[in-house]
């Protein structure tokens, strides 16, 4: 099937998410994943270029997609998204946001938008990540869809971090440097730490994997740097 795709002009205001139903990255493996815009992404995420920078989205190939995705020349609206995602099988395991985030879930469009993704995903397997930060609303909208199928890991960039998602109930990712040769570990808090299996298994991707969307809640999956900015990441990474 070809990877659905809808052509707006530059100047246009309204924002493009893009589904590709065949992912092409060896991480992944081949299941669907979509690209939200770089506007999605909150302020305060570590790895916008303004602030450090090292996004994985923001290197590689996957920079070309997204800038496209992002200037509005490649994607459909919002709805559409959602109609492509209902489509997909029954059961089927997917990726949003291979780069971008959830739309602002500190707002009630937001909230919105995170309680109609998570309806359109019934009977199906998604799972999320996302750098907003987490107060109140955030933590219990994200618990929220999780519990629903929906899976939405916080990401964090240190242990004591993502220890502190857990105790609110959250399922949690961590960054840790690209040279940590740790595979499985405990946090301070006694979590069990699980090195993404993909990056260290020969064969393995998210297809197979699938802990990002199935997991016990005390168990934190760690990524190790990766991609064209990981030395970036590392720099400012605690070790």
């Amino acid at each position: 099937m070809a990877t659905p795709s809808h052509v707006l002009p530059r100047s246009s205001m309204v924002p493009l998410f893009h589904l590709s139903i065949v992912s092409r990255n060896s991480k992944t493996g081949p299941i669907p994943v979509t690209t939200s815009p770089s506007s999605t992404c909150p302020a305060s995420c570590p790895f916008l270029r303004d602030n450090g920078g090292g996004c994985y989205g923001d290197g590689g190939p996957l920079a070309l997609h997204w800038a496209e995705v992002s200037a509005g020349r490649r994607g459909v609206p919002w709805p559409d998204l959602l109609r492509l995602i209902r489509s997909l099988p029954h059961r089927q395991l997917w990726r949003h946001n291979q780069a971008g985030d959830l739309p602002d879930p500190t707002t009630v469009a937001g909230r919105t938008a995170l309680k109609q993704l998570v309806n359109a995903n019934r009977g199906r397997r998604g799972f999320t990540f996302s750098h907003h930060p987490l107060t109140r609303a955030v933590v219990e909208a994200f618990k929220a869809a999780t519990a629903q199928g929906f899976t939405v890991n916080a990401s964090t960039e240190t242990i004591d971090a993502a220890d502190a998602a857990v105790s609110r109930g959250l399922r949690a990712a961590v960054v840790v440097p690209s040279t940590d040769t740790r595979r499985i570990w405990r946090s301070p808090d006694g979590n069990r730490v699980v090195t993404c299996p993909a990056q260290i298994h020969e064969g393995i991707n998210c297809q197979r994997c699938q802990l990002c969307h199935s997991r016990p809640q005390e168990v934190i999956v760690a990524f190790r740097a990766h991609g064209t900015n990981r030395r970036r990441i590392d720099a400012w990474l605690p070790t």
